[in-house]
């Protein structure tokens, strides 16, 4: 098969692979036949061990070119489905030469590779050691391996067709339908957006109290994934009360709306211009999460932030949002010397609303204050009954209160790392 023919599918992540396997299965009497299926068999492996693969290796890999390639097609189905129109009509083209090579039985390879080989054999049964990836989460990465069993069954291209586009509704298409998080990576004048493949499984129903401040920002971020107005938010108050870990639930309540998080530190406040011309287009919702967010006096980075967020030329894309979480209400760092009327600064007040200028561009501000001793205690009982810690609770409490007393004090994060001492260090669970 010439791979050439492909109209939509073309620019593979793994294309030199792709166009390998096509003609080890297609062509007849191909120089250097051996050497070339030693060389698929090898980077098919490593494939496998890096995403988590098992069953037939050949048909994963198609699947994975499938899910990984950002096209006209694919971009157009994901989360909204099947694309309209004369697009939807060539691709059918492409799906068929596709088939064509899923049809292929790679186990017919062990005559190349030699008399008695088992090599193909084994790869197209092939059992991975553990199911972990590196590369996607475990939902993902089962999914993957699903829709390469699916389309190894599918008996006509109209149905392989529709499993495809089934896939694209649900998951989208390459690194922004596939994972949830991303970072940003500098690599000299360039800003590439990378995933994060291990994400905390937080959920808002494990974070105890704080419910008004979590219905504040559920309400707002609904409004968002629902396409509606919605405001840029700052998590701010004492520190270990749950501001970050509101943010990372939400993204897993959300996700399967497409809504996707992206992490900016503060040196890279000058790339997110950069940062948002790539994410404009797409058919997701994305949070651009800036976290323990402040700014001391000689600190500037703050002035390409407030540029983003409102008063720029650019207009700030429907699908992005921001939200930061802070120890401070107001983000820069003020001194008393802002407040004196004899300075050196004429204008003092003009000073102070610069500083202030920042926050009051985040339309939803969510105070997250330090418990009480009350709520601190009733954080502690609801994470002993979840971890199924068994400890009667008199003696828990009382070795919680020592345990804040000189580790922080009273906070979530204290209460949290208070159990995990207790499942580490006794017989109680």
């Amino acid at each position: 098969m010439n791979t050439k023919q492909f109209v939509i599918y073309r620019k593979l992540k793994n294309q030199k692979l792709f166009d390998d396997m096509a003609k080890l299965l297609t062509e007849e009497n191909m120089d250097q036949a051996a050497e070339t299926a030693y060389s698929c068999a090898h980077r098919l492996l490593e494939l496998a061990v890096a995403y988590g693969l098992e069953g037939n290796l050949w048909h994963c890999f198609l699947a994975l070119c499938l899910a990984d390639n950002e096209n006209a097609y694919s971009t157009s189905c994901e989360i909204v489905g099947e694309a309209e129109g004369s697009l939807n009509v060539l691709v059918k083209r492409d799906f068929t030469l596709i088939k064509e090579l899923f049809d292929c039985d790679i186990s017919c390879l062990d005559q190349i590779s030699g008399p008695d080989s088992q090599l193909w054999k084994e790869l197209k049964n092939y059992k991975a050691a553990n199911g972990s990836s590196r590369m996607f989460n475990k939902r993902i990465r089962d999914r993957l391996v699903e829709l390469a069993v699916s389309l190894e069954h599918a008996e006509t291209v109209e149905e392989f067709h529709r499993m495809i586009t089934d896939f694209y509704k649900e998951f989208g298409v390459g690194k922004f339908g596939l994972n949830k998080a991303f970072r940003v990576i500098e690599k000299k004048e360039k800003v590439e957006i990378e995933p994060i493949v291990n994400i905390e499984h937080i959920y808002l129903n494990d974070l105890v109290g704080y419910e008004l401040q979590k219905k504040k920002l559920i309400d707002n971020t609904q409004a968002f994934v629902d396409g509606k107005a919605a405001n840029n938010v700052l998590l701010y108050g004492d520190a270990g009360t749950g501001k970050s870990s509101s943010v990372k639930a939400v993204l897993n309540e959300y996700y399967d709306k497409g809504l996707r998080i992206i992490e900016v530190y503060k040196h890279q406040f000058q790339c997110l211009s950069d940062i948002i011309e790539q994410i404009k287009d797409r058919n997701y919702k994305f949070i651009i999460y800036m976290d323990d967010l402040s700014f001391e006096e000689t600190e500037l980075e703050y002035k390409y932030l407030k540029a983003i967020i409102e008063g720029g030329l650019g207009k700030k894309p429907a699908n992005v949002l921001i939200y930061a979480t802070s120890n401070r209400r107001h983000l820069v760092r003020e001194s008393f010397k802002d407040k004196r009327t004899l300075d050196d600064d004429v204008h003092i007040n003009d000073t102070v609303q610069e500083k202030l200028s920042l926050v009051a561009r985040f339309g939803v501000t969510i105070y997250y204050g330090a418990p009480n001793k009350k709520e601190f205690q009733n954080i502690v009982k609801v994470l002993a009954d979840k971890y199924k810690v068994i400890m009667p609770e008199e003696e828990l409490l009382l070795e919680a209160n020592k345990w804040e007393l000189s580790h922080g004090g009273l906070s979530g994060r204290t209460a949290s790392q208070f159990i995990t001492y207790l499942l580490g260090n006794t017989d109680g669970n």
